[in-house]
């Protein structure tokens, strides 16, 4: 069996101006007792930059079935670069070694005035085998970028004056056929955003106000 249907492993935390403070929620899943040992715990920058070691102590607990076991933590960020970070744990349930991510993540804000804060409308379609994909509009924040589409569901790659910009999620409603990729902010010195999709014989370059 797989050790992650043996116990839930969540995270939960707030982040303040200096530090994350928060902690790892475990409940064991399958009915019965297990036992958990951290051996050590990390925030990840989400577009590959590394990672920051949290100064967790290894730690041995015992997690019950159906109830939920706190483990807290709490780490400095003031010297994180800016970008998003997910934290991460090395840990062994049972004696087997897993690296587990839960699904929440944080943000270091970029320096004030370096990020774009536009609304960009495009409807413009790329075509992908016999469908077609609708870029229909970017909306760019402080601390991300979202592209909104129809039609298809795609895989999405995006590029700003040549450079990667990491993609932090991408979702899709078959029913109304509509999708959003969400990516890291783009930065007021691009000029030109480059969209493109898998299976599509040429990419969708988008000029930036």
């Amino acid at each position: 069996m797989n050790p992650e249907d043996l116990v839930r492993i969540r995270a939960h935390f707030e982040r303040f101006p200096a530090s994350v403070k928060g902690a790892f929620v475990m409940r064991g899943a399958d009915g019965n007792p297990h036992q958990v040992r951290i051996e050590e715990a990390r925030a990840v920058e989400l577009a590959g930059h590394g990672s920051i070691p949290m100064g967790v102590h290894p730690t041995t607990v015992e997690v019950a079935p159906n109830r939920d076991l706190f483990v807290p933590f709490e780490f400095p960020i003031t010297e994180l670069a800016p970008g998003w970070y997910a934290i991460e744990c090395s840990l062994a349930i049972d004696g087997a070694q897993r690296a587990v991510r839960p699904e929440a993540r944080f943000a270091i804000p970029w320096p004030r005035g370096t990020t774009r804060r536009d609304h960009v409308s495009v409807g413009r379609s790329i075509q992908v085998g016999g469908d077609k994909v609708r870029v229909d509009a970017i909306d760019c924040a402080s601390d991300s970028t979202r592209l909104a589409y129809e039609g298809t569901e795609a895989s999405i790659a995006v590029a700003a004056d040549g450079a990667k910009v990491p993609v932090l999620e991408s979702s899709f409603d078959a029913e109304t056929g509509s999708g959003a990729v969400t990516t890291y902010p783009l930065l007021k010195t691009q000029h030109e955003l480059t969209v493109a999709v898998k299976g599509a014989s040429a990419p969708l370059r988008i000029r930036l106000p």
